[in-house]
């Protein structure tokens, strides 16, 4: 029983509205990177360390989730409830109570990482601590747009600082989002009540919650510039999971699912996904297209992100265009 593997629960509830225009149509955990929904790579992960019991709170567009999930082939032994309102991180587990009996973790569907879950999950066991947050180093300069972990000595929380400015930052740890909890972190949440980790849940728990620091690769697609940089540590080689072949050209690289023509030029990093068509004399540069995107003969699209369905028929540079966006109101370049 020493090796039996947790059950997680995966939080994919959210509206993903800084990703607007993206998560007008899709939900967040659909997005793709290099051609890959994020909760598709999430789940080939939990399924190939034995993690196979999970279970997601749905609400926004859960349709999409659940279809998607209900029957998979990741061998993954999917759950779910559909939230009729939000009820914030914690509060979405809590109503997922039912489905636990012993310690457990919970991650979210934007998240990308290579860390090793069941390394954390053992530490947090041998810690007996309540809950244990994953938590890793980033550059002093970049501690604003992240939750601030300061721990001591011994790795257990002493305060939490909520996107502190560079100077008035006591440490450059941060919460990534992943977390291992005992069954008894759910005397900390109210049942039918808007509950929030960070904001109601961990400072009454201080000296109870451990931490566990990884090393590896971390990352959310939580906005359109970390969905941008996910692309590239792919490319680059940081962010490691299964895709189609990277293709180098003189001038850039490309994942594509779609046939592309000879004389298409790519610079920096680009990924094309399925069905798409693209005219002669193209230049796609640091761009990610998703699915039956059209591209018109002589276009050239920079560090643009094309949602699935779209035509483009003039030059854009620095453009999201989502499902619901005229593209005729854009200029070219």
């Amino acid at each position: 029983m020493e090796n039996k593997k947790p059950k997680a629960m995966i939080m994919s509830a959210g509206m993903g509205s800084r990703l607007e225009p993206l998560t007008l149509q899709v939900p967040k955990p659909l997005v793709r990177v290099c051609n890959r929904p994020v909760m598709d790579i999430l789940f080939e992960h939990l399924s190939s360390i034995g993690i196979n019991d999970v279970i997601c709170n749905t609400y926004y567009l859960s349709e999409q989730i659940i279809s998607r999930y209900e029957k998979n082939n990741f061998g993954i032994n999917f759950n779910y409830i559909t939230e009729k309102e939000l009820s914030g991180t914690a509060g979405g587990l809590r109503k997922c109570r039912f489905f636990f009996d012993d310690d457990f973790v919970v991650l979210s569907a934007d998240g990308l990482t290579n860390a090793d879950i069941l390394k954390g999950f053992e530490a947090h066991k041998k810690s007996n601590a309540i809950a244990t947050i994953v938590i890793k180093e980033v550059n002093h300069e970049e501690v604003s747009h992240y939750g601030v972990v300061v721990t001591d000595k011994n790795g257990f929380v002493t305060e939490f600082q909520e996107k502190p400015s560079i100077d008035e930052a006591k440490s450059n740890c941060i919460n990534t989002g992943i977390y291992f909890f005992k069954p008894q972190i759910f005397d900390y949440i109210p049942a039918n009540t808007f509950y929030d980790f960070a904001k109601n849940v961990f400072p009454k728990l201080l000296t109870k919650i451990n931490t566990f620091k990884i090393n590896d690769y971390w990352s959310d697609i939580g906005t359109i510039e970390q969905y941008k940089q996910s692309m590239h540590d792919v490319f680059d080689g940081k962010c490691v999971f299964p895709h189609e072949n990277i293709i180098k050209t003189p001038s850039g690289r490309y994942i594509s699912s779609s046939k592309i023509p000879f004389d298409t030029v790519f610079k920096g990093n680009s990924s094309i996904g399925m069905n798409c068509k693209i005219g002669n004399n193209v230049v796609i540069e640091n761009s990610i297209l998703w699915d039956d995107v059209t591209v018109s003969d002589n276009v050239h699209l920079k560090n643009c992100i094309i949602a699935s369905g779209k035509t483009v028929t003039a030059s854009l540079s620095d453009k999201v265009i989502g499902s619901n966006t005229d593209t005729k109101n854009f200029l070219s370049i």
